[in-house]
């Protein structure tokens, strides 16, 4: 099927008139069927804003040897993802989770695949500094780009300020909070009344609701925001969110992911181990593994092969 993925930098900048003192509002331009972004009160988006953390998301001096951005990780036309299983940062290194999109990240509620940072803004910090990423420590991040008159310029700009810590994560996070995706098939065939979904794709939507993929893929965002041991393996290397809580409970839990773009985002799953939705359908499909954590929602769902292959169509419709 021929598909327009509407990828955007989302926002309209509000124009004056001639003689007038420039405007710099930036107004996010939301889809049809998004609620409002709450958006905190210090860092309320303008288009200085917004520029000046686009420039630095694709800053590779942001980087130890200046060779990764993070742009490198979160390619747009993936859908701010990346189609590697890890990725590479600086000297080679590689982390030990797949690279989550950033499509419509601004409504996250907590972030990384175990929800160790509870803001947006803070976020920003974790993938600089980490050695297997950007491996910058912050003060040497900031210093580089202070000594950047442009950087400078913009930070005053933007902020009112010079450049800091207060700026790199600010700004960032003003500009990733307008990478907004919306407007998808599935948007136009249930929220438009455009009769674009064929009669595959409304079988694989009516499985998606009947087999229970919408207890966690929920919402305009395909996620509930919560964090679920889906049975992938009955021994995890990477404990998720267990990580952050300690608790046992949590061992194996990991952030559900929005499913917006997500025929460009593959490989699959905290570790990048399922190549294909078609892997992913036919996991989901055996129940996973007997971990004594899995969620209540993980069960044998008994697909035909034309029913694996809708749901997939599906899928490819958001």
């Amino acid at each position: 099927m021929n598909k327009w993925i509407f990828i955007v930098i989302a926002g309209v900048f509000v124009a004056c008139q001639k003689g007038e003192i420039k405007d710099d509002t930036f107004v996010l331009d939301y889809p049809q069927g998004f609620p409002t972004m709450d958006i905190p009160s210090d860092n309320q988006l303008t288009k200085s804003r917004v520029n000046l953390g686009k420039k630095l998301f694709y800053e590779t001096r942001l980087s130890e040897d200046s060779t990764v951005s993070c742009a490198s990780c979160h390619v747009q036309q993936l859908g701010f993802a990346e189609n590697k299983v890890l990725s590479a940062g600086v000297h080679g290194n590689t982390g030990f989770r797949n690279t989550p999109t950033l499509t419509n990240i601004g409504y996250a509620e907590l972030f990384f695949m175990d929800g160790g940072v509870p803001t947006l803004e803070l976020q920003v910090l974790a993938p600089i500094s980490n050695p297997d990423e950007m491996n910058l420590e912050i003060p040497d991040a900031v210093n580089r780009m202070k000594a950047i008159p442009e950087y400078q310029k913009m930070a005053q700009e933007a902020y009112g300020r010079d450049f800091d810590a207060f700026v790199l994560t600010r700004a960032i996070a003003a500009y990733e909070r307008t990478l907004i995706s919306g407007n998808s098939p599935y948007d136009q065939h249930f929220l438009q009344g455009k009769n674009v979904l064929n009669a595959s794709e409304l079988n694989g939507y009516q499985l998606f609701v009947d087999k229970g993929c919408v207890n966690c893929h929920s919402g305009f965002n395909f996620t509930d925001n919560d964090f679920h041991n889906v049975g992938l393996y009955l021994n995890y290397t990477d404990i998720g969110r267990k990580r952050v809580t300690t608790l046992d409970a949590d061992e194996g839990k990991f952030k559900t992911p929005t499913l917006r773009n997500v025929e460009l985002t593959a490989p699959y799953m905290h570790d990048g181990s399922l190549a294909t939705l078609e892997d992913v359908v036919e996991f989901l499909n055996t129940g996973g593994e007997a971990h004594p954590n899995k969620s209540t929602f993980i069960q044998p769902m008994n697909l035909t092969s034309q029913e694996k292959t809708d749901l997939v169509n599906f899928l490819r419709s958001l």
